[in-house]
């Protein structure tokens, strides 16, 4: 099944099967079985309304400046920060993840991605009309699956990272996770140049009209990132020709 997309074998799923449980059906898939629960929800009307505003302002915005996508939630637990001075000089050292917003012509999308640190190449990525924590852990399963596991993981302290499923999904696969101080985007700011490049080389560039759409665009340029475009930290390499010869697969 490793061949086959999630989306594909979530689809694969049937419900009320005579003779294969759901549990069965999802441990034959690979599946994680919270995933066949996963609902979207509207867009909160007054979240749309503030989108737009500052959709309208966005040329006037600081080059890091982003809405704050994931915000702390009261009882979850919050893990100390691990990479203060601390050399990352291999792949598969460190991974993070990080979350932004995909403006649409009606709306937007979160966008999360997880990025491996040492050699800047994006592992995998999710989109999601919401907020809650389900795509951030479909991005991260997808990475864990693909690639060697890294030892640390490293976020800021949103709801989304912070959620029980998210940080077990590392802890399970060994994985010792860091967490950034408040407000410390700098502490994340290979990913936040991601973001930066993303929005102005593509997503600024046309109105997206749906979903769809987005999600063309975003994997078009991703792929376009990893395996095309030469990084001059990287003496020239793209991310995946470093991502491949620190042992990546």
């Amino acid at each position: 099944m490793g061949t086959l997309s999630r989306a594909t074998r979530r689809n694969l799923v049937q419900r009320g099967h005579p003779q294969a449980s759901l549990s069965l059906q999802c441990r034959l898939l690979g599946l994680c079985r919270s995933t066949l629960y996963y609902r979207p929800q509207a867009p909160d009307p007054d979240e749309l309304a503030l989108m737009r505003r500052l959709m309208r302002t966005m040329g006037l915005e600081a080059i890091y400046c982003k809405p704050r996508c994931s915000q702390p939630q009261p009882g979850q637990r919050v893990y100390p920060y691990l990479l203060r001075n601390r050399s990352i000089e291999r792949p598969h050292q460190v991974w993070c993840a990080d979350i932004t917003y995909i403006p649409l012509r009606r709306g937007y999308l979160y966008l999360v991605a997880v990025m491996d640190w040492a050699s800047r190449c994006v592992l995998a990525w999710e989109l999601s009309n919401t907020l809650d924590s389900e795509f951030c852990e479909l991005a991260v399963e997808e990475a864990l699956e693909a690639h060697p596991a890294p030892q640390m993981f490293n976020t800021d302290q949103g709801s989304q990272f912070t959620a029980q499923a998210f940080t077990g999904c590392l802890e399970g696969a060994g994985v010792r996770i860091s967490m950034d101080g408040r407000g410390r985007w700098m502490d994340n700011v290979f990913i936040e140049r991601l973001w930066r490049s993303l929005k102005y080389e593509a997503v600024y560039l046309q109105e997206l009209a749906d979903g769809f759409a987005a999600r063309e665009l975003v994997g078009e340029w991703i792929g376009f990132y990893n395996a095309v475009r030469p990084h001059s930290s990287l003496g020239g390499q793209t991310p995946w020709e470093t991502l491949q010869q620190g042992g990546g697969t």
